[in-house]
């Protein structure tokens, strides 16, 4: 019979000891990921830095129109994690929703095509449903912000007035706001949309123009936490 020596033993100790270290790490882990991805926060969203938000907007644009998807999903859990008070894991988990739901619209050519990007947008308004501390209705809020995404699509068989609107009512109904009061905020965004199109479909977006593109962006930001913190 083969004798164990007291070296062997202690390295099976050894090994024991740090599966057992391992194993802890990870029930703690999937405990904390249970907490992050499920449990039912009450963050202020109200409370964003309209400069931030701003700027991170203007960075979204940006890879959006450059077809950058993973520089987008990463811009996207900063603005989670930074503005909405999103944790950890729940932030990647917006943030690919949104991905998903800006490249599946991006290749469409008809409203059929754009409503692909639908059940990606409700799970996506479902996250911040779950983090925030408004009671807002997810299913409107995912069917106005892609409303907002057609009408600016298709500016020129609606208008820029209708522009407008739609990225008004989009804010207003996360925020539980009349939509007349987010005008000013659905003007300024799609503005700064207006100067983005007629540039682009003019040969380029220059850096002074992303600059004023972002200043607006802030404004219309500024606008919006004015009204929804009276």
């Amino acid at each position: 019979m083969q004798r164990v020596s007291r070296e062997q033993r202690e390295m099976r100790g050894s090994k024991w000891q740090w599966r057992r270290i391992l194993l802890a790490l990870l029930a703690v882990f999937i405990v904390y990921a249970g907490f992050d991805l499920f449990w039912r926060y009450h963050r202020d969203l109200r409370g964003f830095d309209p400069v931030a938000t701003g700027k991170l907007e203007t960075a979204m644009w940006r890879s959006y129109y450059d077809r950058q998807p993973f520089k987008l999903f990463f811009e996207l859990t900063e603005l989670l994690r930074t503005q909405y008070q999103f944790p950890w894991l729940r932030s990647y988990l917006g943030a690919y929703y949104a991905t998903k739901a800006a490249f599946d619209f991006k290749d469409g050519k008809q409203r059929a095509d754009y409503e692909k990007a639908l059940p990606a947008l409700e799970s996506y308004f479902t996250t911040i449903h779950r983090t925030g501390d408004i009671n807002f209705d997810v299913k409107n809020a995912a069917k106005l912000e892609l409303e907002w995404w057609i009408v600016h699509r298709q500016r020129e068989q609606y208008g820029k007035a209708a522009l407008d609107t739609a990225c008004a009512n989009a804010a207003a109904a996360i925020y539980l706001v009349p939509p007349d009061s987010t005008l000013e905020h659905g003007r300024l965004r799609a503005d700064a949309m207006v100067i983005r199109d007629v540039r682009a479909a003019a040969g380029g977006v220059s850096e002074e123009e992303w600059a004023q593109i972002d200043q607006l962006l802030q404004a219309c930001y500024r606008s919006l936490r004015r009204v929804i913190q009276k």
